[in-house]
């Protein structure tokens, strides 16, 4: 097992980050500005090219970023990406002789997290479930929280890492709890955000200013994070660039009603918000930010 920083030497372990897109990217960049030596791989080679811009050392595939690294931090779109990047660490000698600690930061189903948590395991490789609380604008400014999950002996040795960007990292305990957590915040958010939008058109169509209702209500207790987030974004009409795009959002969706699904709870306040994002989709907002849901509403008047 890898060792990373301890409070005697403080010495900085080598991060990856595979995976840098809105999240990854602002992660990495909070890890140079920290002076972490900080590898990175992304398939979009925008994306490559802006994080070796602010310094990262960006890398040809996920296996020369493992290969360079104590640490390693997956900010992935989908389980696909999930299981092709373990598969390709897994089949690199050298990766599997190193044993870095890899934490996976993205929201994604319980059951492929433990999949690959057990292949891991079985290389000797610790794995980590982390996924974080918060949208990529959110990651930029560090004010997101992490729900780390995994190892209690190795998790303490994390943290100095995660606080780089994190406001708050929680230990929520063994593998997998890190993701339950996740999605039930998850419901929140889906169900916060369609409320802002329906508030705000309410307000609109009767003939408040929309800047104003924002301002005003942001102060009250009708409040919440995402409705400081998403609301200024709605008032402006602006989508873009997207803090979370609906696309991706869409599978968060999909996570959500499977896991309530398999424990058989009853979610009908999240339910009803699932055709008003599934028409964002269908209006062409995939690429944008959930905040058009409010485009979605103001459609339907």
């Amino acid at each position: 097992m890898t060792t990373l920083e301890t409070p005697k030497t403080k010495t900085h372990p080598r991060v990856g980050v595979i995976g840098l897109g809105i999240m990854g990217s602002a992660l990495a960049n909070h890890l140079v500005t920290h002076g972490y030596q900080t590898y990175g791989y992304d398939p979009d080679e925008r994306s490559s090219k802006e994080a070796h811009i602010i310094g990262v050392k960006t890398q040809l595939n996920a296996t020369a970023v493992a290969q360079c690294s104590d640490l390693i931090l997956l900010s992935l779109p989908n389980e696909e990406a999930l299981n092709s990047t373990i598969t390709q660490i897994l089949n690199d000698p050298k990766v599997t002789a190193l044993k870095p600690i890899i934490a996976d930061l993205s929201t994604l189903s319980i059951d492929c997290k433990v999949h690959n948590h057990d292949r891991l395991a079985k290389a000797g490789i610790e794995f980590f479930d982390c996924p974080i609380s918060g949208t990529g604008a959110q990651a930029k400014t560090g004010d997101i929280a992490i729900y780390a999950s995994g190892s209690n002996d190795s998790y303490h040795s994390l943290v100095s890492v995660f606080n780089c960007f994190a406001r708050s990292v929680f230990y929520i305990g063994e593998f997998g709890q890190g993701t339950k957590m996740k999605i039930a915040a998850n419901l929140l958010v889906a169900i916060h955000n369609v409320a802002t939008a329906e508030a705000l058109s309410l307000a609109v169509a009767s003939g408040l200013d929309a800047d104003m209702f924002c301002e005003v209500i942001a102060s009250g207790a009708g409040s919440s994070r995402i409705f400081e987030l998403r609301s200024p974004l709605m008032a402006k009409g602006t989508y873009v660039p997207p803090t979370m795009k609906l696309a991706i959002w869409d599978k968060d969706m999909k996570i959500i009603k499977e896991f309530a699904d398999d424990i058989g709870v009853s979610t009908p306040l999240f339910s009803a918000t699932s055709p008003i994002y599934e028409s964002a989709m269908a209006e062409g907002f995939g690429e944008q930010d959930t905040a058009a849901v409010f485009a979605v509403l103001q459609n339907m008047a």
